[in-house]
């Protein structure tokens, strides 16, 4: 069944490109109405932005979500993730500035706001995505892949030629609660010597050893070092599930992302959806999220299903 918060929530920081302070408020919505922002700054034209992958207008290190009146919000990744990953399908986020706060580089303080008030349920089914054929998308090395499963699967690879990084993989199932220890701690990160080219290009200007994982030529610059060993592709993929969570409902199915970023992400999901019987949407009535088993016959379909063109 659908969930949304049970109150309003409310946390302060600054962006991570934009270096603007800002003040994020999470508000309860009804069932069907999806995630959607608001720019509560701007009040002279249409301020509200619908979280969907066609309303995606930037991926160049973050995720950037605007409308057809010019209002826009950067850096949306790592709160959708936190909203997939706790199973949030309804709410308002109204922001006064232009980016996300990026508060640890993580989610897991989104998590946190999300944990304060609580979750309340709702009496309509989760609407989901089920992939019912595999897609692919790829550039040079790069690939990202959605296939048929029966549970909500997210797993990648990165290679870097860095001591600290090296080749990673990681995989995971979002159930029972473990995006909370598996994902939504790990943390953005970036290379020292990048810096000064990414702020002269007005990006990174509220970056920090406090909200990212900085590398210098040998090793990770931040005092208290890493949270995982495999940190970065904990995070990679925590951008996939924020990036993916802006298909309008949860993916049932497997993301594999190969070096993969959020340009590739919403590629993914333009290609699913621009491809004939690669989809359909779903009812769910039972919650996957908390170790649910869809049975067979569902998964085949016979959960009510309707197919949007």
């Amino acid at each position: 069944m659908q969930k949304t918060l049970n109150k309003d929530v409310q946390c302060n920081g600054i962006g991570l490109h934009s270096g603007a302070k800002v003040t994020l408020t999470l508000r309860p919505a009804p069932a069907d109405h999806g995630i959607v922002f608001v720019r509560t700054d701007l009040r002279d034209s249409n301020n509200i932005i619908p979280a969907l992958y066609d309303r995606v207008i930037d991926t160049r290190l973050c995720t950037v979500i605007g409308n057809d009146a010019g209002a826009s919000v950067g850096t949306i990744e790592h709160l959708m993730s936190a909203l997939r990953g706790c199973g949030v399908d309804n709410a308002v986020v109204e922001i006064d500035g232009p980016e996300i706060p990026v508060m640890d580089g993580s989610s897991i303080a989104f998590v946190e706001m999300i944990d304060e008030v609580g979750l309340r349920v709702q009496p309509q089914p989760r609407r989901a995505i089920q992939v019912l054929k595999e897609v692919v998308v790829q550039e040079g090395d790069k690939i990202a892949r959605l296939s048929p499963s029966n549970a909500f699967v997210f797993g990648g690879e990165i290679e870097f030629a860095h001591p600290s990084i090296g080749r990673q993989t990681f995989e995971t199932k979002l159930v029972n609660g473990n995006f909370r220890h598996d994902i939504a701690s790990a943390r953005t990160f970036g290379f020292m010597k990048e810096v000064e080219y990414m702020r002269a290009n007005g990006l990174a200007r509220g970056g920090s050893l406090d909200n990212a994982i900085v590398l210098n030529d040998t090793g990770v610059m931040n005092q208290d070092g890493l949270r995982f060993a495999d940190e970065f592709i904990r995070h990679k993929l925590l951008d996939a599930i924020g990036d993916l969570y802006l298909a309008g409902g949860p993916i049932l199915g497997a993301y594999d992302g190969l070096k993969a970023g959020h340009a590739l992400n919403n590629q993914i999901l333009r290609k699913l959806f621009a491809t004939p019987g690669a989809w359909a949407r779903v009812d769910l009535f039972i919650d996957l999220d908390e170790g649910e088993t869809l049975p067979k016959r569902a998964f085949a379909g016979a959960v009510p299903e309707v197919v949007i063109a």
